[in-house]
């Protein structure tokens, strides 16, 4: 490691020669002897990192911003990248002492003289995967509950997104503890090297096919995972619904009210794919079904509807991560609604329509990680609610305390009070019919009635 890294940035292993060492022995070493000391566990230490995680998106925002892709506009970066994990970070240090209290929990009457209540600690030693499409958000919103938490961790952004790449590894860890945290480099062959290592948490966001990989990784040191996988989220547009209300998303049809009469002179940001692999990847997709709109536009990968696709064609079966809308027909919302339970569980399900019958019953008769109704995306901007998968679409949740409670164990504590132990003699055998008839009476439920 060179001394502009520091000790917080790892290196791809690739980059210099390891003579056959573990890449990863030492940083991780050095993390778990942090972690095992007690550094991270006060909350003044917390509070501390979760600061400077703040002075890190204050003093560096343009260089996250310019970190981006060129086509995202900074008002973009900022509402979907920055502010929502500044957010998250102020959420934070404004509930910290509440989310770290001791819960209490409700007793019987066999333990009404003990004290029982869940204490939240920190894991350990985590690991934070992360993907390309929001590169500051996806890493820096689950990093805020893992510092919350109190745990030492280590940090793998895309090695896709190169700008954000950067900073992260040459910037962030001059803000942080570098004591507890680390950032590590590298493509899938490295992520598979540090899987190889035991972690006492692992949260990955990708996608399923990756999902499984990481999922194996750590059933084989019983490691709990958090899995944020995506997939195919349906968007049912009823019949009533007026398009040109704005009760429907943008994407779903190319709206002046949006983006004016000129889409192509629009000042509003569009779909600009900068990877090769990937635009190749989505204009395989063109194939599937039949061109029905397609945007004037200079750039090959414009948007385009396709209509008279057949499920079983390509762009059904995987997320687009393009300027590409499949739409398919159905007769009434009992097909829709079967159409969608007869695939894979969604981390998003979308309706939109004018009757609150038809939105409710889309949601009573149906299951996804999330679901809106008249609205699209806009839940990632509240942090009071969860964002999770379920089934192929993922499995755990984050934002607000549920990131907090994500990286936390909850464990549960009885404490018995001193010098009553003859009245806990009634716990031990023998067991004559009197102290049954104690015992169970003190185990039951009981109410009080006032006449």
């Amino acid at each position: 490691m060179s001394g502009k890294e520091g000790k917080g940035v790892l290196r791809e292993p690739g980059s210099e020669p390891t003579l056959g060492m573990d890449p990863f022995a030492d940083t991780l070493r050095r993390l778990r002897e942090a972690f095992s000391s007690g550094r991270t566990r006060p909350a003044e230490f917390r509070a501390a990192q979760l600061k400077a995680l703040r002075r890190f998106l204050q003093e560096n925002k343009q260089l996250l911003q310019e970190a981006l892709p060129p086509s995202i506009s900074v008002f973009e970066a900022d509402l979907s990248e920055l502010i929502l994990c500044q957010n998250e970070v102020d959420l934070a240090l404004r509930n910290l002492p509440t989310w770290m209290k001791d819960e209490p929990v409700t007793k019987n009457l066999f333990m009404q003289l003990d004290s029982a209540f869940i204490r939240k600690e920190p894991f350990g030693l985590v690991l934070i995967i992360a993907p390309w499409n929001y590169p500051v958000n996806l890493t820096l919103v689950p990093l805020v509950g893992a510092l919350a938490a109190g745990n030492c961790v280590v940090l793998k952004p895309s090695e896709l997104s190169k700008g954000t790449e950067k900073v992260l590894a040459e910037v962030l860890p001059q803000y942080l503890d570098q004591s507890c945290f680390a950032v590590v480099l590298g493509g899938p062959q490295e992520t598979r090297q540090l899987l190889e290592h035991k972690f006492d948490y692992i949260f990955f966001t990708g996608n399923p096919r990756v999902g499984r990989i990481v999922m194996a990784a750590a059933a084989k040191h019983l490691t709990p995972v958090t899995l944020e996988l995506g997939g195919k989220n349906p968007c049912y547009v009823d019949d009533d619904c007026d398009p040109q209300s704005g009760c429907c998303p943008p994407c779903q049809s190319p709206s002046p009210r949006f983006y004016g009469e000129d889409p192509q002179s629009s000042p509003e940001p569009g779909a600009v794919i900068i990877q090769r692999k990937h635009f190749q990847r989505t204009a395989g997709l063109l194939g599937c079904g039949r061109v029905a709109i397609r945007a004037p536009s200079p750039v090959p990968a414009a948007p385009t509807v396709l209509v008279d696709v057949r499920e079983t064609e390509l762009v059904m079966q995987e997320e687009i991560f393009g300027p590409i809308l499949p739409i398919v027909n159905v007769r009434s919302l009992d097909e829709a609604i079967e159409f969608i339970n007869r695939r894979e569980k969604p981390l998003a399900l979308y309706a939109f329509s004018n009757s609150n019958q038809v939105v409710t019953q889309m949601l009573d008769r149906t299951s996804s990680g999330i679901f809106g109704g008249n609205q699209g995306f806009l839940h990632l901007i509240l942090p009071s609610l969860p964002l999770g998968g379920v089934g192929n679409s993922g499995m755990g949740r984050y934002h607000g305390k549920f990131s907090f409670d994500t990286f936390s164990h909850h464990r549960a504590v009885l404490l018995a009070p001193l010098g009553l132990e003859k009245l806990n003699e009634l716990h031990y055998p023998p067991y004559t019919d009197l102290k049954q008839q104690m015992i169970g009476w003190a185990l039951g439920s009981h109410g009080c009635t006032l006449l």
